[in-house]
């Protein structure tokens, strides 16, 4: 049977925070045959697990582990860096190139599992497993946009917001609420975390409560906001 340090220390490498010594041996000790599971099965089933957990579930990581430094979002600091690698979640996002009708368009077709092609919808087809296991979703075509603004959490329940400033692949309105994202020594502007290819790596996962959530509440709030207008 794998070591739970073994474990521990996979996830680790691999950029998630370190996790509680109590969820981990629950999580082992619930897969059948544990005694007899190659530590990298266990390794694997760990990552699937949190890719689809809220990074704020109580006693899900050692009190430890890296997390957002506080006051991130502070605007009065003109630029700082983060230096160690923090996995965070996404909330929310937001195209800053679409206009709200453009933006309440295009999650009415992800609801209806459509996506565009020129002028042309035609069906969503189910997409590949991201290499932690988890769907990550066939791509949009015509969903790109950008620049994107995301708010983004840690597991402290740590909120900032990040913009792109270099398109980053798997960053677009299509992409799921929940889906954990490593920041690999980014630097914050003014509050705002900046997101390019080479700091920010898209992992996949979601979070189906809060995307539910999200996209209902989202078309609400565009909604209210044209009618406001006139």
């Amino acid at each position: 049977m794998a070591s739970l340090p073994a474990v521990a220390d996979g996830l680790l490498a691999a950029g998630f925070p370190r996790p509680s010594s109590q969820w981990l041996s629950s999580l082992i000790s619930g897969v059948r045959g544990s005694n007899s599971t190659p530590q990298t099965v266990l390794l694997a089933t760990a990552k699937h697990r949190l890719m689809l957990l809220d990074l704020t579930t109580p006693s899900l990581f050692d009190p430890s582990a890296v997390s957002l430094p506080p006051s991130l979002s502070e605007p009065a600091i003109k630029e700082r860096k983060v230096a160690q690698s923090v996995l965070v979640q996404v909330l929310a996002v937001e195209d800053m190139s679409k206009s709200r009708w453009e933006q309440i368009e295009l999650i009415e077709s992800m609801e209806r599992g459509e996506k565009t092609k020129g002028r042309e919808i035609i069906r969503d087809v189910p997409g590949e497993e991201g290499e932690n296991g988890v769907r990550v979703g066939a791509p949009l075509v015509g969903l790109k946009g950008g620049p994107h603004k995301l708010l983004l959490e840690d597991w402290k329940g740590q909120r900032v917001y990040g913009m792109e400033i270099v398109g980053v692949p798997k960053v677009d309105l299509g992409m799921s609420i929940g889906t954990k994202i490593l920041l690999k020594g980014v630097t914050v502007a003014r509050g705002m975390v900046l997101l390019e290819p080479a700091t920010t790596v898209v992992l996949g996962g979601k979070i189906d409560a809060l995307h539910e959530m999200w996209i209902k509440d989202r078309k609400k709030i565009l909604k209210e906001a044209i009618e406001g207008i006139h």
